[in-house]
């Protein structure tokens, strides 16, 4: 096997590929490496950790069929190192991989490309398949992979779930104390009902960079598949079912204010100073009378904060929320103004946009404090 590429292009490819490389699978020494396959002038980069696959197609001057694989990180450093601007050819000698740029050359010894685990692959002509603006897909997934769950006792939510609702396919994720949910794609035609890790997002949303425009995404009955350019990244899906969410968005609520979001920002992160020691909680509360929005900590052993927004109240309520929360939801929403909707204090607070027509849906659970 050999290959003549430039150091940008190597480099670039190694950074995506090399983080799925490793992990915890220790039993499996050989996940650490990074398979180089070259096969009829096309060069491949592909790593794996049984859960996602990430393949990066790179083009190459110059080339010679063969494969190997190396390890990840060693290559991916070693390469980095090396001056821009410069050829980098990558050759093999048996299992010796020998790397040489300008006046730098190392030799590395790899393993068979027999050694390395299958790779999952995909009926694209049965698979449900979907291409939509890259800039959307980031703008979706960011505003919902954050409230997935990293508790592996309950697997279903620490994905996305993809699902359609009267021709709209929409994205969801909860931990059990928030939900998020956001239109993806409108007007669809395919049925779709699976649960994506959120950790493979995260690999897919680190892989886009600006030149990428367009995405396709491709399901069958247990992986999915994301391309982006000469990048594919596939993933096993979550064998289990979502909660029934929407069950838990309330339709109606007693009370919507509409709050400056920045200003909003900055009270909650007062509040939250004073809170760390009660878990982050911090009251929500409004003021028929002064017409003002309240946020105030608990009050605890180094004292308390309280702050008003003016604004328009028809009804006095009291809830207690988790700062953290709100603050992760309100450093996604991009409007100036955002809309806080709640009843009661046990019922869900709903956080969105004050100018959303129902694209974006964000509830926060009440903490029961007495």
């Amino acid at each position: 096997m050999k290959i003549e590429v430039t150091q940008e292009k190597i480099n670039k490819a190694l950074n995506i590929v090399s983080k799925v490389a490793g992990g915890n699978r220790a039993t499996l020494p050989i996940l650490n490496n990074i398979l180089i396959k070259v096969e009829k002038k096309k060069v491949s980069l592909t790593a794996t950790n049984l859960d996602v696959a990430i393949v990066d197609y790179i083009p190459t001057s110059k080339s010679e069929d063969g494969n190997v694989t190396i390890p990840a990180r060693l290559l991916a450093d070693f390469v980095s190192n090396l001056p821009r601007g410069e050829m980098v050819e990558i050759s093999t000698d048996g299992n010796k991989v020998k790397i040489k740029s300008g006046k730098y050359a190392s030799i590395i010894n790899g393993t068979p490309a027999d050694d390395y685990p299958e790779l999952p692959e995909i009926d694209e002509k049965k698979a449900l398949t979907f291409k939509m603006n890259v800039d959307d897909f980031k703008e979706g997934l960011e505003g919902i992979v954050f409230a997935s769950s990293n508790d592996l006792t309950r697997p279903a939510l620490t994905g996305v779930y993809f699902n359609t609702n009267d021709s709209d396919l929409y994205l969801a994720a909860t931990d059990g104390y928030r939900l998020a949910e956001r239109k993806f794609i409108s007007k669809v035609k395919s049925e779709v009902e699976a649960i994506v890790p959120a950790g493979s997002l995260q690999e897919v949303l680190r892989s886009v960079d600006d030149e990428t425009e367009e995405i396709e995404i491709l399901f069958d009955e247990s992986q999915v598949r994301f391309r982006l350019d000469e990048i594919e990244i596939t993933s096993k899906l979550i064998d289990g079912s979502f909660p029934d969410y929407r069950q838990l968005i309330p339709k109606k609520s007693d009370i919507e204010v509409e709050l400056e979001r920045e200003e909003l920002v900055r009270v909650t992160k007062l509040a939250a100073l004073f809170a760390r020691e009660v878990g982050g909680s911090v009251i929500l509360e409004t003021n028929k009378e002064k017409q003002v929005f309240t946020i105030a900590s608990v009050v605890n052993e180094y004292g308390e904060n309280t702050s008003e927004i003016e604004t328009k109240i028809d009804k006095d309520v009291k809830v207690v929320l988790n700062s953290r929360y709100l603050l992760d939801v309100l450093n996604i929403l991009k409007d100036e103004k955002v809309g806080l909707r709640f009843s009661n204090k046990l019922d869900p607070v709903v956080v969105k946009n004050a100018s959303d027509k129902g694209e974006y849906t964000h509830i926060i659970m009440p903490l029961n404090m007495k």
